[in-house]
């Protein structure tokens, strides 16, 4: 019988051990819809619904052309992996779907379906970090080794577990995507409680970008290594040679705050047609 891989990507071959169904090629069967239950591990908390009525009306039209995974739980088959195209058929009317049936652990069932949405590139980023932690904290893997099953760099699993961290009306945000990611970060970078709340606020309200967000966080007091408050980036006069070089070359306000050794440079423009005139000349100058 002809393997399923199509979509599955080398993350899932990856988790499954050696000889499994991939790679010794298991029967697929058609499965009783009913007598299959949800991965209670799975990371999606969402399923949109106009995506899930698409996905049905192309299976009522195509049928189910990739099988689901799953496992043998209490007589019950326990989804690992496919519970989109399971609530799709579902939807669709169809009484079975085509089934590989595999026992898995159940780090193995929670590693597969995180890596099966992330290949998908939609899952959210609370439900991804949600996902992340259980890995950490239910079968004490490390960073390190989440990074290596999920295929990701052990810095973007350390931030998007950051985002467990925020207060549960900014992570509730996040998952109803009134704000991203991006907007996350940059509030995690404001350290005064009061004042983060109130710039997510302003997120809402004033449509702020990520931009916006973070040049408020780089304003607001930042901790300094040894725990104590530093005072926010001035311009130094030391530099004040190269800010009117600055000025004259880009032909607008320029700052630049910090010291010879860190710091940043803000340029300034005042219309759509400033900025293209400004990048122009910073470009050119590449």
């Amino acid at each position: 019988m002809a393997v399923y891989k199509k979509g599955l990507g080398k993350g899932l071959g990856a988790l499954i051990p050696q000889g499994g169904i991939f790679t010794g090629g298991r029967t697929i069967v058609n499965l009783d819809i009913a007598n299959i239950v949800p991965n209670p591990f799975q990371p999606r908390t969402a399923f949109h619904k106009d995506q899930m009525e698409d996905l049905s009306s192309s299976i009522k039209e195509q049928g189910v052309i990739e099988p689901i995974l799953v496992r043998m739980r209490s007589g019950k088959y326990e989804l690992v992996a496919g519970e989109r195209r399971w609530r799709a058929a579902k939807l669709a009317g169809l009484a079975t779907i085509p089934s590989i049936v595999k026992e898995f652990s159940d780090q193995q069932s929670l590693e597969l379906a995180i890596v099966e949405n992330l290949q998908r590139e939609d899952l959210n980023p609370l439900d991804e970090a949600e996902g992340f932690q259980k890995l950490i904290g239910e079968f004490k893997l490390t960073q390190d080794e989440v990074a290596k099953k999920v295929g990701k760099n052990r810095t973007t699993i350390t931030n998007l577990l950051r985002l467990l961290s925020l207060p549960e009306k900014i992570r509730q945000a996040i998952r109803k995507e009134q704000i991203t990611a991006g907007h996350a970060r940059a509030l995690l970078a404001i350290a005064d409680e009061k004042q983060r709340m109130e710039t997510f606020k302003k997120i809402l309200d004033s449509n702020l970008n990520v931009r916006d967000v973070e040049a408020i966080a780089d304003i607001a007091p930042l901790r300094s290594k040894r725990g104590g408050r530093r005072q926010p980036l001035t311009q130094n006069t030391e530099l004040n040679a190269l800010t009117e070089k600055l000025t004259t070359h880009l032909g607008t306000k320029v700052k630049v705050l910090g010291s010879q050794d860190k710091g940043r440079i803000e340029i300034s423009y005042f219309s759509k047609e400033d900025l293209e005139r400004v990048l122009e000349i910073i470009m050119k100058s590449c």
